[in-house]
């Protein structure tokens, strides 16, 4: 069990982010904080999370950090309106761009989670914001205490299946909850932990 560890500038960090520059950039500025941006701009910037997590799966994250600005242009910096709009010919673009995982499943789900996240009343972020748990749990102390996946991880994995999502697995949502601030699974002796700026 990994507890929080020192980054080079002394600060005690989950240990999955000390092992490359930009797992440690990723974890101070990005990792764990809620979306604060409302409306669409909330709906494209979780569509953004929900498609790199949906392409990570199997793959490092890192890989996947690295291929983010690749993957911002090959998805229309993921506009969802434009990327529903996504036909044979844009799946056969994406599949010769080296710049992102090609994998038709997951090109094809991004496409398909454009067009049913767009069916949402609410919009994307506000709906996969209502399976945040209802209590707060222990803060983490090692690594070995965070889920790979919870109840209500679970219950979105099923709600979003059933409006047409793919490629969304209760760890892989479970994931996205933790990247955008819906669960805190920073360890307790994290920096980041209790910071809200």
């Amino acid at each position: 069990m990994s507890a929080a560890v020192a980054g080079p500038d002394g600060k005690l960090r989950c240990p999955w982010a000390t092992s490359a520059p930009d797992y440690l950039d990723y974890h101070d500025e990005e990792w764990g904080r809620p979306i604060r941006a409302r409306g669409a701009v909330a709906d494209r910037v979780m569509y953004e999370r929900m498609t790199l997590e949906a392409f990570q799966s199997g793959l490092s994250w890192l890989t996947i950090l690295r291929k983010r600005p690749a993957f911002r242009s090959a998805f229309a910096d993921f506009d969802l309106e434009t990327v529903a709009c996504y036909g044979d010919s844009d799946v056969t673009r994406l599949l010769g761009d080296a710049g992102i995982v090609r994998n038709r499943a997951k090109i094809e789900a991004a496409i398909a989670n454009a067009r049913a996240a767009l069916a949402l009343p609410d919009g994307l972020n506000k709906h996969i914001r209502t399976f945040t748990p209802a209590s707060a749990t222990k803060a983490p102390i090692a690594l070995g205490d965070v889920p790979a996946q919870t109840p209500e991880s679970v219950a979105l994995a099923k709600d979003l299946r059933k409006r047409g999502f793919r490629f969304v697995g209760p760890t892989t949502l479970y994931a996205l909850m933790q990247a955008t601030g819906i669960v805190n699974d920073h360890l307790v002796d994290c920096w980041r932990r209790n910071t809200s700026d």
